[in-house]
């Protein structure tokens, strides 16, 4: 009599994993600290969680930055020492709903530390002076416009060449000023958060931001009325 023995194999199901691009912010970041739970791609996919951070975040980070500071050659730079320092640091991210303002904090700290380190090498632009290009020609004057490969420059409607006016005239805004416009109305922040963010108090904040939309409203009084 021939006895069958029948084997029964016992596989482990690993769960399959959401493409990185089908996250969204939060859960990159728990892939990124490692949170997602084991999986067999270990490492990859934490590193690969930070590079989808970092595709999504750059040039956000290089907007602010230049609000910041348009008068910097070294953007590009200061945009890399963020995504390096928002790499290093994300696992010490409690909270990833606050993401937003913790990057919005790395970015304002490094702009800060790189002014007081270069404080005698910043250029100090008066609001009535012209901004010139460096071609030597004192009679020709540089437009401040942000680099957008979104649209070709037939492309653009008047309300992008509305949008173009509202961010030059921020950019003349002295820079006290200026952070807070940028924080407030780009980042939208709150005013406790600004107000860790520059290290002042409430009341300097809202007043600093009361005048900076006047000056604004002045500046764009011509477009406003139209």
């Amino acid at each position: 009599m021939n006895t069958s023995t029948s084997t029964t194999h016992h596989t482990t199901d690993t769960p399959k994993l959401t493409p990185l691009d089908e996250l969204c912010v939060e859960e990159l970041i728990e892939v990124a600290q490692n949170k997602e739970g084991p999986n067999i791609e270990g490492n990859s996919r934490q590193r690969r969680a930070l590079e989808q951070l970092v595709k999504r975040h750059q040039k956000q980070v290089y907007i602010s930055l230049y609000h910041l500071a348009p008068e910097r050659n070294d953007l590009m730079d200061l945009t890399q020492e963020v995504l390096m320092r928002m790499c290093r640091s994300i696992h010490t991210l409690r909270n990833p709903k606050t993401f937003k303002y913790w990057l919005n904090r790395i970015i304002t700290n490094l702009f800060y530390d790189t002014l007081r380190k270069n404080r005698r090498q910043l250029k100090t632009l008066s609001m009535d002076e012209p901004y010139r290009d460096d071609s030597g020609d004192g009679s020709r004057q540089a437009r401040r416009d942000i680099p957008d490969e979104s649209a070709l420059p037939e492309e653009r409607t008047l309300h992008g060449e509305l949008d173009e006016t509202i961010q030059h005239a921020i950019q003349q805004l002295p820079e006290h000023f200026r952070t807070v416009v940028v924080l407030r109305e780009l980042q939208g922040l709150s005013y406790d958060e600004i107000a860790e963010l520059t290290q002042t108090n409430l009341g300097t904040v809202k007043s600093r931001l009361a005048r900076a939309r006047s000056k604004l409203q002045e500046t764009l009084k011509p477009y406003i009325n139209e």
